[in-house]
């Protein structure tokens, strides 16, 4: 190549420096921290929507949202986001207080567990123990509701479980869209 087309291709809006960041674009802060947050806490307001059923069929959004996030940018949320979230998807679920808080701080202790085991994952593995976790998670929320659940009972959320673990991965398509969205670089002034 010749110097001047060298010179031409460095100089173009699309150039890069070795730290990824383009002429007079940057990542921004907000959009960095503030995309997988806000996305949770959307999922987490689903029981809101006007869906009539004889039984429980709505997945917990909220839940397989943060488990996605987890598989999918490992090292993105800190151990101790589950307390806050697990709050916030309590007073929306209709779960007693206590139960997502409890649970979704020890889902992301087990998700370190699996991701210090196993650092290298494929799509069946990462489905499976989301599945997994979905499944210990309603199994001990029904508990948790304090209803008079004999064993019989457990037989009407295995329909819930089902269909969560269907939606499993178009919740982590689209987390990874979100994250795409996530990292877009906007300009920088100044």
């Amino acid at each position: 190549m010749s110097p001047e087309r060298r010179m031409d291709a460095r100089m173009t809006a699309t150039h890069r420096d070795r730290f990824g960041k383009t002429i007079n674009r940057d990542h921004s802060v907000v959009l960095a921290h503030g995309v997988p947050l806000l996305t949770i806490l959307l999922a987490s307001l689903a029981p809101l929507l006007p869906v009539i059923a004889a039984g429980p069929v709505m997945p917990p959004f909220g839940f397989m949202m943060l488990l996605a996030w987890r598989i999918v940018r490992p090292g993105l949320l800190p151990l101790w986001v589950g307390l806050p979230l697990g709050a916030f998807d309590d007073l929306f679920s209709g779960q007693p207080f206590g139960n997502a808080i409890l649970l979704w701080s020890v889902a992301m202790l087990a998700m370190d567990a699996i991701e210090l085991r196993f650092p290298w994952r494929g799509f069946w593995q990462d489905w499976g123990t989301a599945s997994g976790m979905i499944t210990a998670y309603l199994f001990i929320g029904a508990l948790f509701a304090g209803g008079n659940f004999e064993i019989e009972r457990f037989g009407l959320i295995i329909p819930q479980i089902l269909l969560s673990a269907l939606l499993f991965p178009i919740v982590a398509r689209m987390v990874s869209f979100f994250d795409r969205v996530r990292l877009f670089r906007i300009k920088v002034v100044g």
